[in-house]
């Protein structure tokens, strides 16, 4: 990894813990310095996962998801996305279901 990379994870690192403490002191649901760790984390991720491909061509699995300004109900648990999300993890939990009793069949 290049001195530029290996930079760009330590940074990454530092800007996790950074959010973390954040999160962990907040005061508030406004905290300001949530905020600006979010603003560090996101861009410190970018950095990294394009320096990962610039120097060999590979990413970072992750993906940054940011709600828009004006969506409200990013967070609203009865939006139709939270709907989506919900019927495809039922739709692992019965496989896994399925493939615990096909496990205990052959025993």
């Amino acid at each position: 990894m290049s001195n530029a990379t290996r930079a760009a994870l330590n940074t990454l690192i530092a800007a996790l813990e950074r959010h973390y403490e954040a999160c962990a002191s907040k005061r508030g649901e406004d905290d300001a310095a949530v905020e600006a760790a979010v603003e560090h984390l996101s861009d410190a991720f970018e950095a990294y996962d394009d320096s990962l491909f610039d120097e060999f061509d590979e990413a970072t699995p992750l993906v940054l998801f940011t709600p828009a300004d004006d969506d409200e109900d990013f967070y609203d648990e009865d939006d139709e996305e939270y709907d989506e999300l919900d019927d495809i993890e039922e739709l692992d939990d019965d496989a896994e279901h399925v493939q615990g009793d096909e496990d205990d069949t052959e025993r």
